[in-house]
């Protein structure tokens, strides 16, 4: 399992608007990667707006947003277009993603089990280092604690970087 500190291990994937996402060129920005288990369904829905709402909070944060499901590409089109979402998503049908990120849960339905995705978010910095973790998230209070948090870390970042004296020259 990934834990905060390890460095995410490099990954290409495909996206909407005929985009391959890979981690490596991204380098730079920090990353949330948010995990939905459908496209369509009234929490994802919901989830999906929240992020869409505050996507300009994040962007002044130089933090990109991806959402993950393993809905097909054709689908996450139709979700992003339907919803108006300024962001890509990444189609997982074969659950890679979810699986490097252990976001992939057994459950019973008419007592029969069934692999359901675990709404989780993941943020990684511009090194490419997870440096948080959100598991089993509550939609009602999720994306604001992710931007809150975002928010915090590059303030505490920017002022690191301000106050770091330069090399001295020998």
């Amino acid at each position: 399992m990934l834990k905060v500190g390890d460095y995410v291990p490099d990954f290409t994937v495909q996206a909407t608007s005929g985009k391959n996402v890979q981690l490596e060129a991204l380098r730079g920005h920090q990353i949330v990667i948010y995990f939905y288990p459908k496209n369509n369904t009234p929490a994802c829905i919901i989830e999906n707006q929240d992020f869409a709402a505050n996507y300009s909070r994040f962007r002044d944060q130089n933090t990109l947003i991806f959402g993950v499901s393993r809905d097909s590409l054709d689908s996450h089109e139709s979700f992003k277009k339907s919803q108006a979402l300024p962001f890509e998503l990444i189609s997982d049908p074969d659950s890679t993603l979810c699986t490097l990120f252990e976001v992939l849960k057994e459950k019973q339905l008419f007592n029969k089990p069934i692999t359901t995705l675990a709404r989780s978010t993941f943020l990684i910095n511009h090194n490419g280092r997870l440096i948080k973790a959100w598991r089993d998230v509550s939609i009602k209070t999720h994306v604001h604690e992710v931007i809150d948090y975002v928010e915090r870390y590059h303030n505490k970042i920017t002022a690191a970087l301000a106050t770091a004296q330069p090399p001295e020259n020998s």
